[in-house]
């Protein structure tokens, strides 16, 4: 359905609305986005793995996906997506002023967003840290190396405060060139304006890819920081965020019971109850949240489970080639794990 940029969410970031910091969720979120008939999703501007356009100006990504997953269990069709992409320092105002349903935009969980910016985080799809990326010709082989250098750092993001951090911390000395978008950084590293780019490890590899030659490049093994990056919502409508977050969990959850794209219709006639309530054959979980009973099973045969998702956007099968590592399930030595369903 509609891949291109909302005019609404342009005209609001245009007009600058006051109050940016004030909660501004529709207290009936589930109700305007039954009748729009669509939900209205912040992504990145262009990050492979995460959230960029294909050679057909379709939407692919992880984030991508999740964005789908919420319009297949609220509206039966993960087609019924709006996607907008918004440069970093403008994510969290189309969320606060009401211009996107939900954002799925690789942004780091803090205190400070939580705290201050009016908008609720539902659940880490992907655990980060931040890394450098040095070309191979420099011979640096570890952060130590770096002091000194000029670094390529994204503004509006919490890459900036922890380069700060860390170089002052470890007594290092650093110039940093700060860009208002991944695409400028990028840029800026290839035209050598800067030794190193930092940024979450994955946005590294995503960025990496898109050089003419990437095996120039090459990302340091330490990681400065802690970066679970979640979607989120605005404050203030409660439903909104419940619902979101359970279609979160409904993911993971399928992953641990074994239920995939693939095997989810035959998987409705389990007489496991775990599986019934996931799927809405009992208990009628769906009706919880506002949504029809079989919400998640939409998402699992529409989208898939967490494990379907992660493989063909930045894992094994996707642009990026990472491994699950933190990011698998808890019973395989990850962090992955979902509430009870219950």
């Amino acid at each position: 359905m509609r891949n291109t940029t909302s005019k609404a969410v342009l005209t609001v970031l245009a007009l600058g609305f006051a109050g940016a910091y004030a909660t501004s969720a529709s207290a009936t979120t589930l109700a305007d986005v039954q009748q729009r008939d669509y939900v209205r999703c912040g992504v990145n501007t262009g990050l492979p793995g995460f959230a960029a356009p294909d050679d057909k100006g379709q939407w692919a990504g992880l984030d991508v996906d999740f964005c789908r997953a919420v319009a297949a269990a609220v509206l039966g069709d993960a087609t019924k997506v709006q996607f907008a992409p918004l440069p970093d320092k403008e994510r969290f105002t189309a969320l606060q002023t009401g211009a996107i349903d939900l954002l799925a935009h690789n942004a780091t969980w803090t205190l400070t967003r939580d705290a201050e910016l009016g908008v609720s985080f539902t659940g880490v799809t992907f655990y980060d840290g931040q890394g450098f990326m040095v070309k191979k010709s420099l011979g640096v082989d570890h952060i130590k190396d770096l002091s000194g250098a000029t670094v390529c750092t994204i503004t509006g993001t919490t890459t900036e405060l922890n380069l700060a951090d860390y170089f002052r911390a470890h007594k290092m000395k650093y110039t940093p060139l700060v860009v208002d978008n991944t695409a400028a950084s990028i840029t800026a590293f290839k035209d050598g304006r800067c030794d190193t780019l930092t940024s979450d490890s994955s946005q590294l590899a995503a960025l990496r890819v898109k050089l003419s030659n990437p095996d120039d490049a090459v990302i340091l093994p330490e990681l400065i920081s802690k970066e679970p990056l979640s979607p989120a919502v605005a404050k203030g409508d409660p439903q909104w965020d419940t619902l979101v977050r359970w279609t979160y969990y409904s993911i993971i959850r399928a992953e641990e019971l074994g239920v995939t794209s693939k095997n989810v219709d035959e998987m409705m006639k389990s007489d496991n109850p775990l599986v019934q309530r996931l799927l809405g054959t009992a208990d009628h979980m769906g009706q919880k949240l506002g949504l029809k009973d079989q919400f998640a099973y939409n998402v699992i045969k529409q989208v898939g489970n967490y494990g379907e998702m992660f493989d063909h956007t930045v894992g094994a099968n996707g642009p990026l080639g990472l491994k699950r590592g933190v990011n698998a399930l808890w019973t395989d030595g990850g962090l992955m794990y979902a509430m009870p369903l219950r």
